[in-house]
């Protein structure tokens, strides 16, 4: 069933990436999920990791986790389970970096260094804004839209005037710029910067390496060559959660480069696997 007005292998692209930011974003996952990188841990072993948790939040994010592909369950005895990562799971983890850049060059900045794990969930708070995916994956492939036209591709079902509140909010954080009522929104420069994170995304969901971003109809380079496959797509089964805003700002790029071990701590530090943090309020 289309979601929007687009074509249906655009509508299916962007139903895709919709899903897989609904399955990382709820609160805790991201952390959960980078956690469990390595060997299968039994439960004591991961809730010792996350330990902010209260006792009863850890067993239903696992089993969310399970549920949409990410973690596997493994029962040795049934005194003895151990939860890892899927291959699929494991494959999602480099999409994070990738964030963590674009946060660092385009969230406002802090009044202390944060650690990038946060900068991942300031990030996805700003993606799982109701209807922002759509609108972006718009204003990237046609420039500059009017707010009536938006609205027919984007939510061609509901009242034109509906289009207005998920725009505005686009607007306050940063992704969507406008001169003003009644003129054509754009991207800015910080919207526009989201290309490798929805290209990766995208590849991710639809099955393909994550080198197939660069090709990506909408977000990929000019320069890349044609994708080999069509953007198929997969049935949804989550729905996008909602979030408290978080401000951004165009601003520098970052050209930083992350790794797995340095997504807890804000320098990228060479050494051992440094233990998560605490977790603390978003900016």
């Amino acid at each position: 069933m289309a979601l929007t007005g687009l074509p249906p292998d655009t509508d299916a692209d962007i139903a895709r990436v919709t899903e897989a930011l609904a399955m990382i974003t709820p609160r805790w996952n991201v952390r959960i999920l980078l956690a469990l990188s390595g060997r299968p841990l039994r439960y004591s072993e991961i809730a010792s990791k996350v330990s902010w948790l209260q006792n009863g939040q850890l067993h239903p994010k696992l089993r969310s986790l399970c549920d949409a592909g990410l973690v596997q369950r493994t029962e040795h005895t049934s005194r003895h389970v151990t939860y890892g990562h899927t291959d699929r799971g494991a494959a999602l983890l480099p999409v994070l970096p990738l964030i963590v850049t674009w946060a660092e060059g385009h969230l406002e900045n802090a009044d202390r260094p944060l650690p990038a794990i946060e900068q991942i969930e300031d990030g996805l708070t700003l993606l799982t804004r109701r209807h922002a995916a759509a609108i972006l994956w718009v204003l990237k492939s046609r420039e500059e839209v009017s707010g009536r036209a938006l609205a027919r591709i984007v939510m061609p079902s509901s009242d034109w005037t509906n289009v207005y509140p998920p725009l505005r909010q686009l607007v306050a954080d940063g992704l969507v710029l406008t001169d003003g009522i009644g003129q054509p929104y754009r991207l800015s420069a910080a919207g526009d910067g989201l290309a490798p994170v929805f290209g990766a995304l995208s590849a991710w969901s639809a099955g393909q390496p994550l080198a197939q971003a660069a090709r990506h109809p909408v977000w990929g380079r000019s320069d890349a060559a044609p994708a080999p496959k069509k953007w198929v797509s997969n049935q949804s089964r989550l729905l996008a959660p909602t979030a408290s805003p978080a401000p951004v700002r165009e601003g520098r790029t970052s050209p930083a480069t992350w790794q797995n071990r340095d997504l807890f701590s804000h320098a990228a530090a060479a050494g051992p696997k440094v233990a998560l943090p605490l977790g603390g309020q978003r900016r």
